[in-house]
């Protein structure tokens, strides 16, 4: 998500009278705020899909499709059956058990990194690491394609940021060059818009040509780059490197939920004893922990899963390309294709729906850049047939495109 994709506050409506408000007016502004809204095109509702929905899913996050693989649905029902339903507290009263410590040693192995520390979302590690890390006097430079969660985490931090241009390390290292004392650059690995990859190697020389730190949110480069998944920071040759910090999701590769930091292990020292999503919140439900532990066996045991995912991606920017849709060559396994204007984003992806085809729909204020499009998310488990009928149906009810 972008650095302005927060919705616009509704404007304040008229004083109270002398008389005083009439009873049960103070919410009277949210149905301006409604209306303005439904003005904008910009409304938003809740559809609750059922277990056995008919839609071929290209807008979920399950990149190597395991959310419903027997061993990670098995490991998550065997781990509820042995520790509970629920953490029962937060990770340092009651809600961190044995299998909690397994899924952190083994995540950080695989990553290649010296620990790790797992939360109940990767909303919520974004959080820790930028409020922990950060103080009044620090600085944080952060892209302008970054999620949602690092400009919240950057809001919360107390510290000053500066927002970089997209994805140049030439603009970070000119924000970093002005400063004296703390900083830290952040950044996604692969955004989530039209998932291109952050410059890591380049952002990394220009954070240790002034001292600063280096802190990436992985949730879309785990499962899908590095070998056999181990993510972005791993193929970039970053991980484990004294000077960086990384966040990933449980939630997308991993097919189940929540969220972890990777990184020194003095750093996930520092998170326990400070960070405030971790220490007043309830831990991470047991049967997640497991379900995320046996996926990432799994991904351990068949790394060509990663490789698929992105095949896939490439695939499906090939023919959607060839078929003369605009596409942005995926860099991990999501794939952006424009849309003439929100309103025939909305259409479109209404009609892939009817289709078959569940898609993402991305439209103003949620896009940096004010072009509408449709998201697509590859899948490993996709089979050829299947890729063949999503092609056919994103070509079949695209809208006119001047």
């Amino acid at each position: 998500m972008p650095q302005d994709s927060a919705p616009p506050l509704p404007r304040d409506t008229a004083p109270p009278t002398a008389a005083g408000p009439a009873p049960g007016s103070a919410f009277d502004w949210l149905d301006t705020a409604r209306s303005e809204r439904q003005r904008a095109g910009l409304v938003r509702a809740l559809r609750p899909r059922p277990a056995d929905c008919p839609l071929l899913d290209l807008a979920g996050n399950d990149y190597l499709g395991l959310s419903r693989h027997p061993e990670v649905t098995h490991a998550a029902a065997e781990a509820a059956q042995l520790w509970g339903a629920g953490a029962t507290g937060s990770r340092l009263v009651s809600g961190s058990t044995e299998l909690h410590a397994r899924l952190e040693a083994e995540l950080a192995a695989f990553c290649g990194f010296e620990a790790a520390l797992v939360l109940s979302s990767g909303y919520a590690a974004n959080l820790a690491v930028l409020t922990a890390l950060t103080a009044p006097g620090t600085l944080v430079v952060s892209d302008a394609g970054n999620h949602a969660s690092l400009i919240d985490g950057c809001r919360l931090s107390r510290a000053r940021t500066e927002v970089a241009p997209h994805a140049d390390p030439e603009a970070v290292r000119g924000a970093l060059a002005g400063h004296s004392g703390r900083a830290l650059v952040v950044t996604d690995s692969v955004f989530s818009v039209d998932g291109d990859a952050a410059p890591l190697p380049a952002l990394a020389a220009a954070c240790r040509a002034h001292g600063a730190a280096l802190l990436v949110d992985d949730a879309h480069g785990l499962g899908v780059l590095g070998d056999g998944g181990r993510g972005a920071l791993a193929a970039a040759g970053l991980a484990g490197d004294a000077d960086v910090v990384a966040t990933v999701t449980l939630s997308k590769s991993l097919g189940s939920q929540g969220g972890a930091v990777l990184g020194p292990a003095r750093v996930i020292e520092h998170l326990v004893n400070t960070a405030r999503t971790f220490i007043f919140d309830t831990g991470l439900a047991p049967a997640a922990a497991g379900g995320a532990l046996a996926a990432l066996r799994l991904i351990g045991r068949e790394p060509e899963r990663a490789a698929r995912a992105g095949e896939v991606a490439r695939e499906l920017h090939h023919r959607l390309t060839e078929a003369g849709l605009t596409a942005v060559r995926p860099d991990a396994a999501v794939v952006s294709v424009r849309a003439p204007s929100p309103e025939a984003a909305v259409r479109w992806a209404a009609d892939c729906r009817t289709a078959g085809l569940a898609v993402g729909c991305f439209r103003p204020p949620s896009v940096p850049d004010g072009i509408s499009r449709l998201r697509l998310t590859a899948r490993a488990d996709l089979t050829d047939d299947q890729l063949d009928r999503a092609v056919g149906t994103i070509v079949a009810t695209a809208p006119p495109m001047s």
